[in-house]
């Protein structure tokens, strides 16, 4: 594996997963349109506004709002609700709560999502779904900072931060009058737009080495599993319309069907549909040295290239070592413009190595005494 430090991988393991559609269970802030996302985050999270986040299916939306609550200092739970997935007729029970014998089947008293998550954040995702006739109450909620359960009479204080998420335009559910224009108003005070995965390359190998890992653990399987060049390539230039979920599903079967140490490109079951599809007009078919750069440090991009060597017939040579030492004295020597103070401080080495291994390989002129001898 290319070992890249796990950090900052966002998970939904833990007390907070909630039983919400296909979502995304890890998020890296890898790629820098990932990092600057990550700064707006934390610039946002510490104020009470409520926020609004954009992002296909799929993308992390719901990890980036535990993020959020997270840094937040609010002390109250994280609860995580699907507009799409509540039935249309307990909607409003379900969000709002309601008392026993408010309608038939209410057996007792229950508290509403508002009401639970009261002192933490209440996560909306696929805000755009909630029918109309909620959509008029749940702003009345916000205004207020009140609920009224079905069949109560009396308002009870909530204190809640709201973050909402849609795959969807707003704006378009609002000119189609699907979506109320005065709750975008309220949702909307800040945003945060999360790119799909194929527009964060950065972020690709480290969460496919992330999930590789998981589910090599779950297997029990002990031998570590590196990535070939082409599955690399593979991955970088797919389109992955099922962005993080999908990614760790193509993880997932990689580590059942690779028999041996190194994932190959076909052992990566993408979408033959998309796989077919040309990724971008002006994109090309192989991605470029800057692709792979931003994707990998430079030790992985020579431990890369090393395991090439050491798989090929260059290797059987018996002069590896010296090529590869040379290589290494002579480029260094040259960036440091010939001196070789700076060559040894570079390298971390003395200077009477220094110029050991510089004569070894030649690249220091004669002295006049070896001239005369």
């Amino acid at each position: 594996m290319n070992n890249f430090a796990f950090t900052n991988v966002f998970t939904l393991e833990g007390e907070h997963t909630q039983p919400l559609t296909v979502r995304a269970k890890a998020l890296v802030f890898h790629d820098p349109a990932s990092q600057s996302l990550l700064k707006l985050i934390e610039r946002l999270a510490p104020s009470d506004a409520p926020i609004l986040i954009r992002g296909e299916t799929g993308t992390g939306k719901e990890l980036v709002a535990q993020h959020i609550h997270r840094l937040s200092g609010r002390k109250g739970p994280f609860l995580a609700v699907n507009c799409g997935a509540i039935n249309e007729q307990l909607a409003e029970s379900e969000l709002f709560g309601h008392e026993a014998g408010a309608f038939t089947g209410a057996i007792k008293q229950r508290k509403g999502w508002f009401e639970a998550a009261h002192g933490g954040t209440l996560f909306l995702d696929e805000i755009g779904d909630l029918p109309l006739c909620l959509q008029v109450k749940l702003l009345r909620v916000l205004q207020e900072k009140e609920v009224t359960r079905l069949g109560a009479r009396q308002a009870i204080p909530v204190d809640i931060r709201l973050v909402t998420a849609t795959n969807i335009d707003l704006e378009q559910a609002v000119q189609a009058e699907q979506f109320r224009q005065d709750l975008l108003f309220r949702i909307n005070i800040a945003q945060l737009e999360l790119k799909p995965l194929r527009e964060r390359k950065g972020d690709i190998l480290p969460l496919f080495e992330y999930f590789v890992q998981r589910y090599l653990a779950k297997v029990r399987r002990s031998d570590k599993l590196q990535i070939s060049a082409s599955a690399i390539q593979q991955l970088l230039t797919y389109l992955w319309p099922g962005n993080i979920r999908e990614l760790e599903n193509i993880a997932h079967y990689a580590v059942l069907v690779t028999e041996g140490t190194l994932i190959q490109a076909e052992h990566l079951k993408f979408n033959q549909i998309f796989k077919n599809m040309e990724y971008c007009s002006a994109q090309p078919a192989t991605h470029t040295d800057d692709e792979i750069n931003t994707a990998l440090s430079p030790y992985q991009i020579i431990e890369s290239q090393l395991k090439r060597i050491y798989a090929s017939s260059q290797s059987s040579s018996g002069d590896l070592w010296n090529t590869l030492e040379s290589m290494i004295i002579a480029t260094a020597y040259s960036s440091s413009f010939s001196n070789q103070v700076k060559t040894s401080e570079l390298l971390g080495i003395s200077r009477n190595v220094v110029r050991t291994l510089l004569k070894r390989h030649h690249l220091l002129p004669p002295s006049i005494k070896e001239i005369a001898e």
